[in-house]
């Protein structure tokens, strides 16, 4: 794990994406990040903007299998992710209104918990371009359940307002072991402060020792459920 700063910002969920082979950061993005992600994740690094913004965790879902992308993603931007990686992964875009994707949808490569407020009909395209099953609800009362949680393939964190019952429901979803946390010295809002896949994590510069001890534990220090 790499505690990072983007932009001068803790919150280097909100400027990434990864997955288990891939990370995206923004154009301008310094090199020392860029080195960091690739060191840290052991993945490729691409860097592209989306919706011609650098908030590539907030427009962005996906996993090894496939990208999802907002309506309102430049031709271009589309075109550049399907030259580079689109041979390897499908990417696809989510025509919904809702244009936040990456706060909607909780993927890893087994399945993906779509929120409600997503429109049903997209459901279907995000199996199909995931590979996964889709299982359609909210986490804690949050429908934002791409923003108060980060899975991987081997862990999932949760904001601590998910129940016990609820995590047991993740954890078999999933097929990892999961449990509760926060990050940036208590942000409930998990995701804008983490991303990781199965062989690092990328973390906040604010996140504390226990929070840390924490993201380590669900992440890394278990295995499959």
């Amino acid at each position: 794990m790499q505690k990072l700063l983007i932009y001068g910002s803790s919150n280097v969920g909100v400027y990434s994406f990864v997955s288990e082979e891939i990370s995206l950061l923004p154009p301008d993005c310094p090199q020392k990040v860029v080195e960091a992600f690739r060191e840290v994740l052991g993945t490729e690094v691409l860097r592209v903007s989306v919706c011609n913004s650098p908030l590539l965790g907030v427009f962005v879902a996906g996993n090894s299998n496939g990208l999802l992308l907002p309506r309102y993603a430049l031709a271009h931007e589309v075109e550049l992710l399907k030259e580079s990686i689109g041979g390897e992964l499908n990417v696809e875009i989510l025509s919904s209104r809702k244009s936040a994707v990456g706060n909607l949808i909780l993927a890893n490569d087994k399945a993906a918990v779509v929120s409600p407020l997503l429109e049903k009909k997209y459901s279907k395209l995000v199996e199909d371009v995931l590979g996964v099953e889709v299982v359609v609800r909210g986490i804690g009362g949050s429908p934002l359940v791409g923003s108060i949680a980060h899975v991987t393939n081997r862990g999932l964190l949760v904001f601590p307002l998910a129940s016990d019952e609820e995590l047991r429901e993740l954890s078999e979803i999933f097929g990892v072991v999961a449990d509760v946390g926060t990050v940036n010295r208590g942000s409930i809002f998990i995701r804008t402060g983490l991303v990781a896949n199965s062989r690092g994590a990328i973390v906040g510069y604010d996140t504390t020792g226990p929070e840390l001890m924490r993201i380590y534990q669900v992440f890394f220090g278990g295995g499959s459920s």
